[in-house]
């Protein structure tokens, strides 16, 4: 066979190879560019827009691996950071406290009871002694031996593509030291994400971080009397507007009613929920428009969600 015989003949064994990866190419690029218009017209607030684009993309919610893949692996480890990806996650979420001598620990307890059988609390442990400790043992013998990583040590995981959602746990004063690891990491502003249940926390990291999304967490109380919860939608998107942050992340429990998504959107915000393991609640959630979803099963309740 001539030379240019081998290579037609290489050419047509490759061509449908080719096809095929550049129409998944193709498709990954129209999927990012459908969720990236989904948030331009949050925060624009055009609404009747907006509904039209939920309608294209009710399935494609964001799913956040809440503390990685904790279902399936010790929670706030590097070894569910990484499964989270594994298993599809668009996001994964991790909480952070800074350790008595200033390194930011990936951990959601103030103590490590829980978590090592050792009740200290984190700020009073140094680096050292918190990777001393074996926070896997618990999930079963397979994770015998998994440490706390810092949190520079799960931000370089993060693909191209997708983000981290840093829960942070302790005050401001881990701000600057934020400051330093998301630069170390070389991650882009769009993949970082900052969360946090105090409001002061939020608003000094949006001030520090302008072009890095945050996020107010809340939960919800309801008055046995009247029946009225608190915090209101009203109050949590003044909240949202007072601190320049991109929208709200609220436990789905207070979520009953669509009203409340018709606000926040009308709003201009976005609105993430947590943690949600009921492929029937994920569904509901979608058909209101959520913009995203932390769950303990980002694999299985993606596939649930179809």
């Amino acid at each position: 066979m001539s030379q240019h015989g081998v290579m037609t003949h290489i050419s047509a064994w490759l061509e449908p190879l080719t096809r095929a990866v550049y129409i998944r190419r193709l498709f990954l690029e129209f999927s990012c560019c459908i969720l990236a218009m989904k948030r331009f017209l949050t925060r624009t607030g055009l609404g009747c827009t907006l509904a039209f684009c939920q309608q294209l993309t009710a399935d494609d919610v964001e799913i956040v691996a809440h503390r990685g893949a904790s279902y399936d692996a010790p929670e706030n480890t590097l070894e569910s950071v990484k499964l989270g990806w594994e298993q599809g996650a668009d996001a994964v979420e991790v909480d952070v406290y800074l350790s008595k001598d200033g390194y930011i620990v990936v951990h959601h307890d103030s103590d490590t009871k829980k978590t090592a059988g050792v009740n200290r609390k984190v700020v009073d442990q140094t680096l050292a002694e918190l990777q001393q400790l074996d926070v896997g043992a618990r999930k079963g013998a397979k994770w015998n031996g998994v440490r706390i990583p810092e949190l520079d040590d799960v931000l370089v995981t993060i693909p191209e593509g997708k983000r981290m959602f840093v829960e942070v746990k302790c005050g401001p004063e881990i701000i600057p030291s934020l400051a330093k690891a998301f630069e170390k990491s070389g991650k882009k502003a769009e993949q970082l994400v900052v969360i946090c249940f105090d409001y002061e926390v939020v608003k000094q990291a949006k001030a520090r971080f302008p072009r890095i999304e945050c996020f107010y967490l809340s939960s919800f109380k309801e008055d046995k009397k009247t029946g009225v919860q608190t915090p209101s939608a009203e109050k949590l998107i003044a909240m949202a507007k007072a601190a320049n942050i991109e929208g709200i992340n609220v436990s789905y429990k207070g979520l009953g009613d669509k009203a409340f998504f018709d606000k926040v959107k009308a709003a201009g915000l976005e609105l993430f929920t947590w943690t949600v393991n009921s492929p029937a609640e994920a569904k509901r959630l979608a058909k209101f428009g959520i913009n995203g979803i932390t769950t303990d099963r980002p694999a299985w309740l993606r596939e649930r969600m179809k």
